[in-house]
């Protein structure tokens, strides 16, 4: 599905990544996780078209997106950004329509409502303002507002940024219920816990390179990730 190979990328004159190569195939929740600085954002912004890549290629399901405007929702990527990013101002409804830009309107309400059964707190808070909500239940309006286009891929950047422990739990049962609508989750995560427990498989990024990856089983085995990233 998603295909990168040699990815170097940056901003001005720094570049923060050094060929990357990654791949996430369709079903599959894949991590990437690292300590700030690492460069896991900026793969994201990159992938998005957000940043230039420098170098290397970005492939999905066969196109090429490198090189290409900053508007990939319609290739089939949705990029929740670190932050969530919500209107604060907006209605949690007008915030998830936001979302759905490039839907046709007589596929809206069905798209709503996909958003809905795996929100029910959204739904319930749709006419409030977003700005108005917990912690928790602006990440939901987030990925709802990316599952909105009906993305093939979802990224995900830092969603347990901010959040309590025990919301930080029922994000790992969120994501497992966007991988059960049949979207693939590409997660960029400081939280290595949470990635290594949820995904089927992880890249660990380190000064803009990718220094260790393989199931999420053996790398919390390896002595490296158990060291430096569980405090094992």
């Amino acid at each position: 599905m998603l295909e990168i190979v040699g990815l170097h990328s940056g901003y001005g004159r720094m570049e923060v990544l050094h060929g990357i190569s990654l791949n996430v195939g369709v079903g599959e929740i894949v991590s990437v996780i690292g300590s700030n600085g690492a460069g896991k954002s900026t793969t994201l912004r990159t992938i998005s078209g957000l940043l230039e890549s420098r170098q290397g290629q970005i492939r999905f399901n066969g196109a090429t997106l490198h090189g290409r405007p900053a508007d990939i929702v319609k290739s089939g990527i949705s990029h929740v950004p670190e932050g969530r990013r919500l209107f604060t101002d907006m209605t949690v409804h007008e915030n998830l329509l936001l979302g759905a830009y490039t839907c046709a309107a007589s596929e809206l309400a069905e798209r709503l409502q996909r958003v809905y059964e795996l929100f029910p707190r959204v739904q319930e808070r749709s006419r409030q303002h977003a700005g108005s909500l917990s912690g928790g239940e602006q990440q939901m309006v987030a990925i709802g507002r990316g599952i909105m286009a009906k993305p093939q891929l979802l990224m995900l950047d830092e969603p347990s940024m901010g959040l309590a422990p025990k919301l930080v739990s029922q994000l790992a049962d969120i994501i497992r219920a966007v991988r059960s609508l049949g979207i693939s989750v590409l997660l960029v995560e400081q939280n290595s816990r949470l990635a290594l427990d949820i995904a089927d498989r992880v890249y660990v990024l380190q000064m803009g390179a990718i220094v260790a990856q393989g199931t999420a089983t053996a790398l919390r085995d390896d002595p490296f990730v158990r060291r430096a990233y569980l405090g094992l």
